[in-house]
């Protein structure tokens, strides 16, 4: 199958697209033009055909499509008929909004049932929306909308979290100052408390879910038309606005959510990660109900209020398939076994981990204590950018060997390679850049509004090939092994943060002359944000100041890219082109070796930027409790 898939791409992918339904077949499977692909040209389809109407054509509509749980312990369960229904309502919202094909809809609400009926509904009518994750600070979320311009916002009164209500609709109030473009706010219910109101901007759902309504058909659309834009942080500041298609994307999840979990509609598949990155749109949403399968959604923390709060969601709902991050397994193995002692969770049959590489340890805990070694891990990699899982066991094809901490093989039509600088194939065991040698169904189409950022942040390096930006090693047996960035992105508790960004808010800062960030390994997040910071003349270190810093990030970008470390210094080690030589500062963040430092220019700066390390850390030791990170 595998090699089939890379010596007859197209005929292998048209296989695969014809388990779907199509208003109109395609002309061309693809259409390559090096560093641009479309796939399935000429082909008409709609997502919510896919994910919602085919099934209610079956029996499938009297089964559960969703199973929603709320922090405070309210519940939702959507059969396919239902959401067939609030699909339909909502997207007839939309169109009594003025909302058509092409429109771009920006959407940062909490995990309830509405973001993904909405993001269904848009697709129904061809509309194009973003998610924006729901802990984004106002400055973030009005640099998405600005970049899409868009004319509506659907969010909410207010989010759970951690027995806190997280205040969405003031935090998108204070976003639309900077938005001229939107013209409208519609809110969700889902607090009760009250909030700001705008008379002729900001419309309740409620209110406009009280008018009358018809069936609105799905719009049939181009495979190449976008379906969304989800935007992703990089190196160089602004985050990446990245499109991906309808019909690639969904041909692609589709196969791939069937080899990798051995999905089947009888499943009930639970992905932990929030729909505002792309592990949610593709394993909360399109991946699953494409098949057909019950999803999990909850709200809240992962250990609130009680720690065994997921053991008991899975003994509930009868999950089968849990997909969950290192982190959060990281943090389950600090609180020990006892807590699992207490749930049935014999109901599973597979587990899945994303988001950053998994630690063999993790790993082992993981199978032995949550799958009592009856299921399969299956340790996926892949990015925004790839649309789906790219390398993973693949337990719906074929039951592989399986080695902790490895990503295993790559899926069919995958063509990866580890290259050298040069772009030249490595032999095994030694690392080098992850790269992919040909194009996929689930690539992104474009960046949204810049191409040249396109081909120069995933082509340019490589011409030819798809860089992914991230370190591999091929062992003997050919599994991949994924070692982390190879640029400068960190991931924190799964997500990621470019450090471009997180310095752009730094310096905004009055007090802040200069900054560089690294990371530190974290037994929990895996990797921890740690800054080391110039300030400017007459500002002076202090532990109030370090807390002022902390907060104006947390507004700047969102609690996610609260650093574990601040490091006041006088100065930052720098070739002699002037480049922060960042694995300096990684290197003694770490604890590690600082290597080669023939090109700093001043060395000086190396022994400060310790001596700043060490004495801060004895002074502050103890103090880290006080950082109230998410």
């Amino acid at each position: 199958m595998y090699r089939r898939s890379l010596e007859e791409p197209e005929a292998f992918w048209a296989e695969q697209a014809q388990k779907l339904d199509w208003f109109k077949t395609w002309d061309r499977v693809l259409e390559w033009q090096p560093p641009y692909a479309r796939w399935f040209v000429g082909g008409k389809l709609n997502v919510s055909t896919q994910c919602v109407d085919r099934h209610v054509k079956t029996w499938r509509k009297s089964k559960v499509a969703i199973y929603w749980e709320g922090e405070p312990g309210d519940t939702r369960v959507l059969s396919y008929s239902t959401l067939f229904m609030e699909v339909n309502h909502f997207a007839s919202v939309l169109k009594r909004l003025g909302v058509g094909k092409g429109d771009k809809v920006a959407l940062y609400l909490p995990m309830i049932p509405e973001l993904p009926i909405f993001m269904l509904a848009c697709g129904r009518i061809g509309a194009v929306h973003t998610v924006i994750f729901s802990g984004f600070s106002p400055q973030a979320i009005a640099d998405r909308v600005n970049d899409i311009q868009a004319k509506l916002i659907i969010t909410a009164d207010g989010g759970y979290r951690r027995g806190k209500t997280i205040k969405l609709k003031e935090l998108t109030d204070e976003a639309v100052k900077l938005c001229p473009s939107v013209e409208k706010i519609v809110v969700v219910k889902r607090t009760g408390e009250s909030v700001p109101w705008i008379e002729g901007r900001d419309i309740w759902l409620s209110s406009l879910l009280d008018e009358p309504h018809d069936l609105v058909v799905p719009e049939s659309v181009e495979a190449t038309h976008p379906l969304y834009i989800l935007y992703t942080s990089g190196t160089t500041g602004k985050p990446k606005g990245v499109i991906h298609s309808t019909g690639g994307y969904l041909v692609y999840n589709h196969s791939t959510y069937q080899w990798v979990f051995n999905l089947r509609e009888e499943s009930v598949f639970w992905c932990t990660a929030d729909v505002g990155w792309v592990t949610g749109h593709s394993s909360i949403v399109y991946g699953p109900l494409s098949h057909g399968a019950s999803i999990v959604i909850y709200e809240g923390a992962a250990d609130y209020p009680t720690i065994d709060r997921w053991w008991d969601i899975i003994e509930k709902y009868g999950v089968t398939i849990l997909y969950t991050s290192p982190t959060a397994i990281r943090m389950f193995m600090r609180y020990g076994e006892e807590w699992l002692a207490k749930h049935d969770l014999s109901s599973l049959e597979l587990l899945g981990s994303v988001g950053e590489p998994i630690n063999p340890e993790a790993w082992q805990w993981y199978y032995q204590n949550i799958g009592w070694e009856m299921c399969p891990v299956v340790d996926t990699w892949w990015q925004t950018e790839t649309g789906g899982i790219m390398i993973s066991p693949a337990p719906g094809i074929e039951p592989l060997p399986l080695k902790p901490g490895s990503a295993t093989l790559p899926l069919p039509g995958v063509d990866a390679s580890v290259v050298d600088a040069s772009g030249k194939e490595l032999p095994p065991c030694q690392t080098g850049y992850l790269v992919i040698k040909k194009p996929w169904p689930g690539m992104l189409l474009d960046i949204y509004g810049n191409s040249e950022r396109y081909n120069d942040s995933y082509w340019s390096r490589f011409p030819g090939m798809y860089y992914s930006g991230d370190f591999a090693m091929r062992d003997l047996d050919g599994y991949f092994w994924m070692l982390g960035r190879a640029d400068e992105v960190l991931k924190v508790a799964g997500h990621r943060l470019g450090t471009a960004e997180i310095e752009s808010a730094v310096v905004s800062h009055p007090a802040v002359a200069e900054v560089a960030t690294t990371s530190q390994p974290d037994v929990v997040k895996g990797q921890a944000i740690v800054l080391f910071i110039i300030l400017k003349k007459g500002k002076s270190p202090s532990d109030t100041l370090r807390k002022d810093i902390i907060k104006h990030i947390r507004q700047a970008i969102g609690p996610v890219a609260t650093p574990s470390e601040i490091y006041f210094v006088p100065s930052l080690p720098k070739t002699r082109s002037g480049k922060i030589m960042r694995r300096v500062l990684k290197a003694v963040a770490s604890g590690e070796s600082i290597g080669d430092i023939t090109t700093l220019d001043d060395k000086t700066s190396v022994d400060e930027v310790k001596r700043a390390y060490q004495s801060l850390k004895k002074a502050k030791r103890g103090l880290d409790g006080e950082l109230d990170r998410r």
